[in-house]
């Protein structure tokens, strides 16, 4: 029977394909990491070859573990949102390097059309704030810049990584999905809007290289059949961030999913009815299940475990991700220092693509314990200032879905329900991301009637974390993050 899925989880460090069953049951996992590149300060590129390379390799994996192409329903895809590709339409051969969603290139030309008035306006349409984490202001820096897209004409195609990783597979479909359209700054996001053609302007952007917009269940195409031994539709796809809330089964208003993976993004589903923000989130395309659109409120954290990543490559402070845990349990307190994780600016609520991280506090008696320590503790206070600002939007928080890499850690996981106060919730199956993925796919191949009904059957079990800190040391404890942030703003 046909009603295997697989799914591939395109991240910011690496590339996975994961296979399901209907019920959501994982059955296999693949992965290859490929290469950060860094040509300059808050400079971040990928060699999307690199990437199609490790995503062909992985996907062949798992659809020989199912059994063949035709034991595969559908394959959902999912990304990390904001990094654009850039690509030859006769080839499918990137024409320059990827620019990541982390890269801060475009920090210039954010800043000149924020002092010319045009925020409000693109606010309005988008839902999102003129930063140079989105991709329209990437693209537009990248044809001002790099003469060889100037000189590709009409040969010339963009995309986010799904949409290059859909014309690699279907040999030349040229679309994306409304949630990573969304994350553009190049879509209007209400009602029925696409892209908005005076936003490509202000941008720089000509809509004729953007792909067309389609539904999140939506068969978008086949694969190629030379390139798995027969096709096999592609039926779901959405934005990594979206795709977990999703696999949280965060569908109703007020659910909220908070993914710690490379950054921290959490997410508040808003129905039908598109989210305002006065306090500087950003309101995004949730899904679109047929024509039909729902929205989420987003807060985004720039750095989460990248901030773990960097303790123990770039400083060595750490012979592994996993010691973090072990290191913060044993000592008992942070005794005194602060890390606040600027290393690529400050994200939601702050919006300071200028902040440079700082550690404070220290003196002869902090160890690397400590260091250790508040590096995990900052992804509390960073999901305690969101908070904030959700609830002044009139979203607060009843309960939150955890999961990404960092939410394997218990300690973690009880020192946000601690700094939060209120209920963690973490599932047995913490890669919702994927989980998700599977869930539009098996909704787009038609296994189940609508989203919903999918996110109710392939949603497992969960652990809760409940608060046990008492009020006095939370405040002292947050009193001391913002006095150390303080110092960061200026």
């Amino acid at each position: 029977m046909t009603e295997k899925i697989i799914v591939i989880d395109e991240g910011t460090t690496s590339t996975r394909t994961m296979l399901f069953a209907a019920d959501g049951t994982p059955l296999g996992s693949a992965q290859r990491e490929f290469r950060q590149h860094y040509p300059g300060p808050g400079l971040v590129e990928h060699d999307a070859a690199e990437i199609w390379t490790a995503t062909l390799a992985c996907t062949r994996e798992m659809i020989a573990q199912a059994g063949g192409a035709d034991t595969v329903a559908a394959i959902g895809i999912t990304n990390q949102r904001e990094t654009v590709v850039f690509w030859d339409r006769a080839t499918g051969e990137p024409l320059a390097p990827a620019i990541v969603w982390q890269d801060r290139r475009s920090a210039a030309a954010c800043a000149a059309l924020k002092e010319a008035g045009h925020e409000p306006m693109a606010q309005a349409k988008t839902g999102l704030l003129l930063d140079p984490y989105f991709s329209g202001t990437k693209i537009g820096w990248a044809l001002d810049h790099w003469p060889q897209l100037r000189e590709a004409g009409d040969r010339l195609a963009v995309g986010t990584v799904e949409s290059y990783l859909v014309y690699r597979l279907t040999g030349g479909v040229h679309v994306t999905d409304a949630s990573n359209a969304s994350r553009t700054l190049l879509m209007d996001i209400n009602g029925n809007g696409g892209w908005d053609a005076e936003l490509c302007d202000l941008l720089g952007v000509p809509m004729g290289l953007l792909p067309e917009i389609a539904g999140c269940t939506t068969t978008v195409g086949t694969t190629d059949p030379a390139l798995f031994g027969g096709s096999i539709p592609i039926a779901g796809m959405a934005g990594d961030q979206q795709a977990a809330t999703i696999g949280q089964a965060c569908l109703s208003p007020g659910q909220t999913k908070a993914t710690f993976g490379t950054g921290a993004f959490i997410l508040s589903a808003s129905g039908r009815a598109r989210p305002q923000s006065n306090n500087r989130l950003l309101a995004t395309v949730l899904f679109q299940e047929g024509d039909v659109r729902s929205y989420a409120l987003e807060g985004s954290v720039f750095v989460a475990g990248s901030l773990i990543k960097w303790l123990r490559d770039g400083l060595g402070l750490l012979a592994s991700a996993g010691e973090s845990e072990g290191l913060a349990r044993s000592v008992t307190d942070n005794g005194g220092v602060y890390l606040v994780p600027a290393l690529s600016g400050l994200g939601a609520p702050h919006w300071r693509p200028d902040a440079l991280a700082a550690l404070s506090g220290l003196s002869f008696a902090t160890t690397k314990a400590h260091v250790a320590r508040a590096a995990l503790e900052a992804q509390a206070y960073q999901a305690h200032d969101l908070k904030s600002a959700f609830a002044a939007d009139g979203v607060d928080w009843a309960e939150v879905r955890i999961d990404g890499g960092m939410a394997a850690n218990d300690w973690m996981a009880q020192d946000l329900a601690d700094m939060l106060g209120i209920v963690v919730e973490r599932p047995g199956f913490v890669e919702s991301t994927a989980l998700g993925a599977a869930m539009l796919a098996a909704t787009g191949a038609g296994l189940y009637p609508n989203l919903a009904g999918a996110a109710q059957a392939m949603r497992g079990t969960a652990t809760r974390f409940t608060p046990a800190l008492d009020d006095p040391k939370r405040k002292t404890r947050l009193a001391g993050w913002q006095s150390a942030l303080a110092k960061v703003l200026g």
